[in-house]
């Protein structure tokens, strides 16, 4: 048997409705862990990207007790046309979220978390600090833990910058999103070139940890324009990339609708030019998201500077 979350049984496809493609078929996963996993979460006041961002993987990865936690609240102060994060006043920051993530972390017995927030442009480092207070809660109680962050921009603050890398999470993740071209369309309060900036940074200020990023498809891009988002993400230092399908989270005005679904093959295509630009891991797929299978990233990376790559 298989499923599909209710919001992206159909998505939006040029003049009318159609059915998703036979591959985003997932087998229906196990509720009474989804429900536990969600009363874990609302008893320990936390939010988790899983819920927020509709994921189409949730319950594949709460089958096996994995979530990315976010942070800082759960409403963003930006508005980007493909996320279906709530936009508006964001909520007071809690001082004891750090140790809220890193309770349900032990009690999930997890060896790999990846904690993301929403965008906090309302505030002095922009949730920096709330990120280093988290990665060092976690370690506290769990430190054989390894722990993945998928930041915002920080609007390529310095200091917020230096703040996260000196807590030396083992990888620090920021999403490119999309081509250059469209950037300004998808994501209109980001900054193509600031985010290339954001990732180079990175990778200067902590050359032992890796660096990530994330791509979606089927917006309006070109091939072209695919290979070369890439390649500017490679010269960036980035080493593990993620490239996933688009899917409207609503039929809202304000997200973007799927302008085309890419197959299996077409990912596998890019998964290989990656490689060949020297990504030393790549996971392309119709539903692949940033954090998706996000410790074999890891791993791989690993294995790769073991040997010299």
């Amino acid at each position: 048997m298989f499923w599909v979350r209710k919001m992206i049984i159909k998505e939006k496809f040029d003049s009318g409705l159609v059915k998703l493609p036979a591959w985003f078929r997932q087998e229906i996963p196990n509720m009474n862990k989804i429900r536990d996993m969600k009363e874990l979460f609302r008893g320990s006041r936390l939010h988790t990207v899983c819920e927020s961002a509709n994921c189409p993987n949730m319950g594949a990865c709460w089958k096996e007790g994995v979530a990315t936690f976010m942070i800082l609240g759960g409403t963003c102060t930006r508005a980007c046309r493909f996320c279906s994060v709530p936009a508006g006043r964001p909520d007071l920051i809690d001082q004891e979220e750090p140790h809220h993530v890193a309770l349900a972390v032990k009690q999930l017995g997890l060896r790999y978390v990846v904690v993301t927030s929403v965008a906090r442009d309302d505030i002095e480092d922009e949730g920096a600090l709330q990120f280093a207070k988290t990665i060092s809660a976690i370690r506290q109680l769990t430190p054989e833990v390894k722990i993945e962050v998928l930041i915002p921009d920080f609007s390529a603050k310095e200091d917020s910058l230096k703040i996260l890398s000196d807590a030396a999470p083992e990888v620090i993740s920021h999403n490119i999103e999309t081509v250059r071209r469209l950037a300004p369309y998808v994501r209109p309060q980001a900054l193509h070139e600031r985010s290339l900036q954001v990732l180079r940074r990175f990778r200067e200020l902590n050359s032992q940890g890796f660096v990530k990023s994330s791509l979606m498809v089927g917006i309006g891009e070109t091939d072209e324009e695919i290979v070369e988002v890439m390649r500017e993400l490679r010269e960036t230092g980035c080493q593990i990339l993620t490239i996933g399908q688009y899917l409207a989270p609503t039929q809202r005005k304000r997200h973007l609708p799927v302008e085309r679904f890419y197959s299996p093959e077409e990912f596998e295509h890019y998964r290989q030019k990656g490689l060949e630009m020297g990504f030393v891991y790549v996971e392309s797929g119709p539903l692949v998201r940033s954090s998706y299978i996000a410790e074999k990233g890891y791993e791989a990376a690993m294995t790769a500077m073991g040997a010299g790559i």
